[in-house]
């Protein structure tokens, strides 16, 4: 398994690419990617699910294939259905 927090932070968009295409490739081969991030374009270029914290709890898992960002922002502010 690998667990990575906010693996692109702070780098070029080189080494951005580098480091999302070496994820992808291990996800590709079968591992276990724990990702904790607040792009949500890397969220959803790598992820299969995701699960959105909001202080501290988890409040909805979703397939990245069916998570818009619009969503995902509304969650993580604390927003829900009905909100």
């Amino acid at each position: 398994a690998i667990v990575v927090a906010q693996p692109t932070r702070g780098l070029d968009i080189g080494a951005t690419e580098y480091v999302r295409h070496k994820l992808a490739e291990q996800r590709h081969k079968g591992a276990a990617i724990l990702l904790f991030s607040e792009d949500l374009d890397e969220l959803l270029e790598l992820s299969d699910r995701i699960a959105v914290i909001y202080e501290g709890r988890i409040v909805d898992i979703l397939p990245a294939a069916a998570a818009a960002p619009e969503r995902l922002g509304l969650l993580m502010a604390g927003g829900g259905d009905g909100e």
